[in-house]
């Protein structure tokens, strides 16, 4: 008998319901050792690879790639890397699986109920040693079933079946007799004069196309009146370019769940101010022409925000229904966007990091998420975030916020705009920025506040640096 395993759709954090298949990294049949990539599981945010935690095989792949299931949903069974079980024990194993994820819902004491007698099987009967198990802890008499496996084999199923409860057919007999004194005088078949009824035809002036010139079915049928046909439908070709149907990624799911509940449930309001960003560039070009390289203008924002968070801790905030939950380290969200969907990656204490050191975290945690290795503890949380669409042109935009944190802020592309500069007329870069604010947790003279320290900043890069 092969050691038959359970590989279930497994639970990565308190929020998961379920998982995709994204691929299936062992074929069917494929012996693999232990700590061998069996398949590759996306969630609401990221792709997890699941390893092998012994040597063995895949008797049987059940979920199809691309298809969601719930946690504990049987996905595949494993088997010993030498077993070869056959199908029926297979088949037994599937049918008998019970998710251990799984939570009844709660329903009234049942009435006790006297245990089934055990019953020994007979030793010669031919029978798969599962359905031989259930039969002989259910009660079930095996002797009068016949097998439905092969060679007349009793199966699970077969002796589940036998186990459960006659159906009792309730409700009132039904009289199908046709109603009418005259149909008994005519000559006609039992199942002509019911259509006869059934159409409401009269079969006194019928001539019976059947024997001896008895009234058959095809008689009645013949005076049943067509009913009339249904306008023809025409299907018009699709047009050049028709729309093509997506189904949406887990990841693209999440995102529609929580921002559809940030933007119908949170009073936003918005706060919106330009800044100059001349001296981040000038700061920028001394770097790379030190170093080689230099932190972004993101980076410098990402800081200019940690500090100003660490000032007005009122917007360095989450909120939790009726609590307000503020924090004294600035954990900065930081929008990006992968080929499933946006993500956002958090720095942690980024009032505590030097530009270069957001700059660097800012750049693996991107990484890590654009191959779908973040862990959740590197994107779950957080205490403000920022979104930049600046690198794709966007002059300005209005962000939502991402829950629970109580403000968004989002990032413009730097224009050159003539400015007053001293009584004089100059250009200068400006960047817009736009403040998404919970109006439940943060007030309007708050952000201001906030906006104009985080605008000094921004403008005076060598106090990011200090």
């Amino acid at each position: 008998m092969s050691n038959l395993r359970a590989f279930a759709m497994p639970k990565w954090g308190i929020e998961m319901t379920e998982g995709v298949v994204a691929e299936w990294k062992v074929r069917e049949g494929a012996p693999f050792r232990k700590g061998d990539l069996l398949a590759l599981i996306e969630t609401a945010k990221i792709t997890n690879e699941v390893e092998a935690e012994a040597d063995g095989q895949f008797a049987r792949l059940i979920a199809q790639e691309g298809e969601t299931y719930a946690v504990g949903d049987l996905i595949a069974v494993l088997a010993g890397p030498e077993d070869k079980p056959a199908d029926s024990e297979v088949e037994s194993f599937i049918a008998g699986y019970k998710p251990g994820a799984a939570k009844p819902a709660a329903a009234p004491a049942p009435a006790v109920v006297e245990a089934a007698p055990r019953v020994a099987v007979a030793q010669d009967a031919l029978i798969s040693p599962a359905a031989r198990a259930f039969a002989e802890a259910n009660g079930v008499d095996v002797s009068g079933i016949a097998g439905s496996g092969p060679g007349g084999r009793i199966t699970f199923q077969d002796v589940q079946q036998a186990s459960l409860p006659p159906v009792a057919v309730g409700g009132l007999a039904v009289d199908i007799t046709p109603v009418g004194a005259a149909l008994g005088e005519l000559f006609a078949s039992p199942l002509a004069k019911r259509l006869a009824v059934q159409h409401g035809v009269d079969l006194s002036g019928v001539s019976g196309t059947g024997p001896k010139g008895r009234i058959c079915k095809a008689d009645v049928l013949a005076l049943v009146k067509a009913p009339a046909p249904e306008p023809a439908v025409s299907f018009a070709p699709p047009a050049a370019g028709a729309a093509e149907v997506v189904r949406m990624s887990p990841m693209r799911k999440a995102i529609a769940r929580a921002l559809s509940h940030s933007k119908a449930t949170i009073p936003h309001f918005y706060l919106r101010s330009k800044v100059r960003i001349d001296a981040i560039l000038g700061l920028r070009a001394q770097a790379k022409a030190a170093t080689g390289e230099a932190p972004s203008i993101n980076d410098y924002i990402v800081r200019a925000c940690a500090l100003a968070l660490a000032r007005h801790p009122d917007v360095n905030v989450q909120v939790h229904g009726e609590e307000i939950h503020r924090f004294a380290s600035a954990d900065i969200a930081v929008a990006v966007a992968t080929d499933k969907g946006l993500i956002t990656p958090i720095v942690r204490g980024a009032d505590r990091l030097s530009v270069a050191a957001v700059s660097r975290e800012v750049k693996a945690l991107a990484e890590k998420a654009r191959a779908g290795r973040l862990q959740a503890e590197e994107f779950q949380g957080g205490s403000f975030s920022v979104s930049n669409l600046g690198m794709y042109g966007i002059d300005q935009f209005d962000a939502i916020i991402n829950p629970p944190q109580g403000a968004i802020l989002a990032v413009g592309a730097g224009v050159r705009e003539p400015v007053e500069i001293g009584n004089a007329l100059a250009f200068a870069t400006i960047v817009k920025l736009s403040l998404s604010c919970d109006h439940r947790a943060i007030d309007g003279a708050v952000g201001a506040d906030f906006m104009r320290t985080l605008k000094g900043l921004i403008e005076e890069p060598a106090l990011l640096t200090g």
